[in-house]
């Protein structure tokens, strides 16, 4: 009985031919590059033409050598020709096939071998088949070796020229045998051969899986998964060809490694060693074998692919050669590979059974929230920016960007856009470093969007964890011992605060946490570091985070009776670590209410936040808002001299209002070294923002202005407590200029130079900032102007100067907080 022959699907010699066509053939111009790189962005001649330019006048050549550029430009260039050149000078190790244009090549020649079906289908096999016609078309090295190229270049060249010489005498002697005796392809191949999937079928962009929709049907394919890396282990060297070395007759043997184990030869099988019965001992040569960089990646699924009473699952990446390092713990990605499967082997296959696992051998990464440093801005984008910058609003315009579905707020969100910026962090010459991250704790009431403020901040940064104070363990923040399933290593797994390092790590329900778990965010918030001395490591890891904390209080809602200590329960060495603190309360008042409630109502009924009162409607998206942060983070604002000198002596004023305050019980809002830190920072992280090297006396006004609300917003219960719910517009005004007064704020910019910034009648204030403050609190122009002309007549404080300053008498310490 005859055997029932198949007939292959597809013939691959002739795909082996179509591919050395494409290789040899394939053209693209650099419009189409800088098109695609825009966003198919159509750019017309006339818009690159530069046939009339001033500078080229009087100069021919220049003229000249202007037209030849263009003229090249328009050519047509061979994009995988040129590829393959420098891959054979050694500048480069990659080669990158993009089956997008292999989809053009074939739809342009009318070819219907399916080569970008195949490949997708059967990409193992193809990446060999690519591999052959890459080896049979590389070219001749432009240069020769010198003594400045790597040992492997001369090994590779050495090991290219003896299968050259083998094929010519194979030739010579027609005896076929001789081939046999070549190096393997895979020792004389110095490059890593990756697919880059399509990027739309059928016109239609292709939608990356979760790894929940990865099927049997897949196995072998090449797929795209989206996912976060959640364990990223160290790059190790992966056999690939074993080299061994016989002791008698000294041949050199290569065993090709293709599984997850193998077994090592052991006897000579050469036909020398066989003749003469003589078993040669082989040892391996770990320099004549070939060795690939690998790592191994657990990718997730993100929270919004998970579905309803479901766990998260996981997928197990492989990457090897180039693709290692690409990938690190927290980045969401989306990676492109073939989808495997691999069997267990040993005792693993002896409780396993039947299972066998898998796994994606990775092609292609594609980050999704880059970091700052990363990001590529589009022009379009860049001239929004710039636009915006112009205008000089600006810092009013970003803040209210952040969370615009959210009411109010902001002071708080100015805040939080500040803490997106941060500071500059130094490095002083001995080594010591001075942190720039901002770190920023919101207290108050349930439901006044606190959760809300967080999860926008943890999407907006490039490397945001969000995590939750009942749900983490001290080890879960910092970092846990666990033995490396690839290596069976004791190895350290890092915590969110790990995660999140040059990024933010916002914890919700910071009041709910064990005091155990809570003295682990100590260090990180000072030193940005985490100490571990676990299992025989010892180390410290880099904590570069800002940390964003919400709490609640002690007793569900703010008790106005008791004393913000009292109601936050909260250690003061955790709280002095914060630059900036807020109580957020949700006190009833007619006229907010009703404003909410219209914002809550529009927000439901349009799916969309209400139109924010900026001078032409100018709200940034998330991803307007990263680039513009992107972009203020290349500056390093220094300060000046006077700025300087400016911010000593406010520092100053503001001690002595706290040892005031002291002897007043009121003794929450602790002024400390930390706090002039905390308003070096602000200054700076303002600086950024308007694109400036320099820290201008505005940012440092600006920055105490936030720290004065930040304390305000504490101490607001104790006007509660000592009756003074009644005071009418003319008393809040007064108290509010008497606190500026006090703080050292607003003061008149002729007087700086005078250590106490007081005459023989009070203090100086500028009337301009002041009318400024007391109209950012809400009040109106007339009861401004009621409040400065009767604490005049009452001699409380005077204008002088023609009007453009306050003179605040304090002789007497005279209280003007009583009802008029």
């Amino acid at each position: 009985m005859a055997l029932f022959n198949m007939k292959a699907p597809v013939e691959y010699g002739e795909q082996q031919e179509a591919f050395e066509h494409f290789l040899t053939d394939f053209k693209t111009s650099p419009q189409e590059t800088i098109t695609t790189a825009l966003g198919n962005i159509t750019i017309n001649e006339d818009d690159l033409s530069d046939d009339y330019d001033f500078m080229d006048e009087d100069d021919e050549a220049g003229q000249q050598r202007r037209r030849q550029q263009r003229r090249g430009a328009k050519e047509p260039v061979h994009k995988y020709k040129l590829m393959l050149q420098e891959l054979a000078d050694r500048k480069t190790n990659e080669v990158v096939i993009e089956l997008d244009d292999i989809h053009t090549f074939e739809e342009d020649l009318g070819l219907e071998l399916k080569l970008v079906e195949s490949i997708e289908k059967n990409t193992k096999h193809y990446v060999e088949i690519l591999s052959r016609a890459i080896d049979k078309l590389m070219p001749q090295p432009t240069q020769g070796l010198t003594f400045k190229d790597d040992v492997l270049d001369v090994l590779m060249a050495n090991r290219a020229q003896r299968n050259a010489d083998l094929v010519e005498a194979a030739e010579r002697t027609a005896d076929p045998a001789m081939l046999n005796e070549q190096y393997p392809a895979q020792l004389t191949r110095r490059y890593t051969l990756v697919f880059k999937p399509r990027t739309a079928m059928s016109g239609e962009p292709l939608k990356a899986l979760s790894v929940r929709q990865v099927r049997g049907d897949h196995l072998g394919h090449l797929i795209t998964i989206r996912g976060i890396a959640t364990r990223v282990s160290d790059v190790k060297p992966i056999v690939q060809v074993s080299a061994y070395t016989c002791d008698r007759c000294g041949c050199e043997i290569f065993q090709p490694v293709s599984d997850k184990q193998y077994g090592p030869l052991t006897l000579c099988p050469s036909k020398d060693c066989k003749e003469n019965q003589a078993k040669g001992q082989l040892y391996p040569s770990s320099r004549a074998s070939k060795f690939l960089p690998f790592q191994e990646v657990k990718i997730q699924e993100l929270a919004e692919q998970v579905p309803i009473g479901q766990i998260p699952r996981t997928l197990t990446v492989l990457c090897y050669g180039t693709l290692v390092r690409k990938v690190h713990p927290g980045d969401t990605v989306d990676i492109s590979g073939i989808f495997l499967p691999t069997p267990y082997t040993g005792f693993q296959a002896m409780r396993a059974g039947l299972l066998t696992d898998t796994y994606l051998e990775a092609h292609d990464v594609i980050q999704h929230k880059k970091a700052y440093e990363d990001m590529q801005i589009d022009p379009l984008m860049e001239r929004r920016i710039a636009k915006s910058f112009q205008s000089g609003n600006q810092y009013e315009y970003l803040a209210k960007s952040i969370a615009p579905e959210i009411f109010g707020h902001l002071d708080v969100k100015k805040a939080l856009l500040l803490l997106l910026v941060g500071g500059v962090t130094k490095e002083v010459g001995d080594g010591m470093r001075i942190r720039g991250d901002i770190n920023i704790c919101l207290m108050g009431d349930p439901g006044v969007a606190k959760s809300q403020l967080l999860k926008y901040i943890s999407k907006v940064a490039p490397r945001g964890v969000y995590t939750s104070g009942r749900g983490s363990s001290g080890v879960g923040l910092t970092a846990a011992v666990m033995r490396d399933p690839v290596t069976d290593e004791m190895v350290l797994e890092g915590g969110a605060l790990v995660l999140a390092d040059n990024g933010i790590c916002c914890i919700d329900e910071f009041d709910k946490m064990d005091d155990n778990d809570r003295t682990a965010i100590h260090e990180v918030m000072e030193q940005q570091t985490i100490s571990i001395s676990k299992a025989g490591i010892s180390t410290s890891l880099n904590a570069r985070t800002s940390i964003l904390a919400a709490a609640n209080p002690l007793y569900g809602r703010y008790n106005t009776r008791l004393t913000a200590v009292e109601n936050i329960n909260l250690p003061a060495a955790l709280l002095s670590r914060f630059d900036v603190m807020f109580l957020l309360l949700d006190t009833p008042t007619r006229e907010t209410d009703a404003q909410l409630a219209k914002h809550v109502a529009y927000v439901h009924m349009h799916n969309k936040h209400p139109d924010i009162d900026t001078s032409d409607g100018f709200v940034f998206s998330p991803a307007e808002v990263r680039a513009y942060v992107a972009k203020a983070r290349t500056y390093r604002p220094v300060l000046p001299p006077n700025v300087a000198d400016y911010m000593v002596k406010t520092y100053v004023r503001l001690r002595n209002q706290h040892k005031r305050n002291e002897k007043k019980s009121q003794n929450f809002g602790h002024t400390t070294p930390r706090t002039l830190l905390g308003i070096v920072r602000l200054a700076q992280a303002l600086a950024r923002l308007q694109f400036s090297n320099t820290v201008k006396q505005e940012d440092v006004d600006e920055a105490l202005r936030l720290i004065e609300a930040s304390k305000e917003s504490l101490a607001m219960d104790d006007g509660n407590r000592t009756g003074r719910r009644g005071l009418n517009a003319s008393s809040k005004i007064f108290n509010l200029v008497k606190g500026l007064a006090d703080s050292g704020a607003c003061r008149a910019d002729e007087m700086e130079d005078d250590e106490d910034n007081e005459n023989e009648f009070g203090v100086e204030l500028n009337l301009r900032k002041v009318k400024e403050r007391v109209i950012a609190k809400g009040f109106t122009e007339n009861q401004w102007m009621t409040a400065l002309e009767e604490y005049t007549d009452l001699n409380i404080w005077q204008t002088t100067g023609n009007g453009s300053r306050l003179v605040f008498i304090v002789a007497d310490d005279r209280e003007g907080s009583q009802e008029l």
